[in-house]
């Protein structure tokens, strides 16, 4: 009997962009800004998760983890990953041949980046910086004050999310060329940072 998450990987690995920054830099909104400006598509790890289906095999899996505080192992995380792009191509939302892939949120790991290795064709990788952490707090509590995300209010909590945020990008980005790494100061104003991209990437983006 087949996994019900295995499914056929495209034919060739998907022109990719990762996004990184700690939580509240602005990914999310760049993504779109990219997304919309570029006509790429922007693919949200967090809006996998959050839209899953409970009664689908993929949600019942992640909420059996989530209800229990437990973070999917990263060979699932890549699978559902991978089903939830598949189903975009299926439905003709995303198009391989002429988009690229804004991917935000994911990898987290340095396994999740070995098993999307197959996967994708990283073209370049965008790093948000960010040194004003106590305006990055402030950011997520408005947000989550818009959301009504209770998760998000405790600062304490949050600034544990940065360290870890931190401690991870730096083994992540250290696994991958340096060439394809650009830097943005995500201090701006978010147009300025869409500025900044656009510039910097233009020929990339743009094509």
């Amino acid at each position: 009997m087949k996994d019900p998450f295995i499914l056929p990987s495209p034919t060739s690995p998907l022109r990719s962009v990762l996004i990184f920054g700690p939580p509240g830099s602005g990914k999310g909104t760049l993504g779109k800004f990219l997304s919309s400006a570029g006509n790429h598509f922007h693919l949200s790890s967090g809006d996998i998760f959050r839209g899953l289906s409970p009664e689908s095999p993929a949600g019942q899996l992640y909420h059996s983890y989530a209800g229990k505080g437990l973070l999917l192992p990263d060979e699932i995380t890549i699978e559902i990953w991978r089903h939830f792009v598949n189903g975009l191509i299926a439905t003709n939302r995303y198009f391989p041949s002429s988009q690229i892939l804004l991917l935000d949120g994911i990898p987290r790991t340095i396994r999740q980046a070995d098993l999307l290795l197959n996967h994708i064709n990283i073209e370049r990788i965008i790093v948000l910086k960010i040194d004003k952490v106590e305006e990055l707090i402030k950011r997520i509590q408005r947000r989550a004050l818009i959301e009504k995300r209770t998760d998000d209010m405790d600062p304490k909590v949050l600034r544990t999310r940065m360290e870890v945020y931190e401690k991870e990008t730096v083994k992540i980005l250290k696994h991958y060329p340096e060439k394809l790494i650009s830097l943005f100061n995500a201090d701006q104003r978010p147009l300025e940072v869409l500025r900044d991209v656009l510039v910097s990437l233009s020929t990339l983006l743009g094509g």
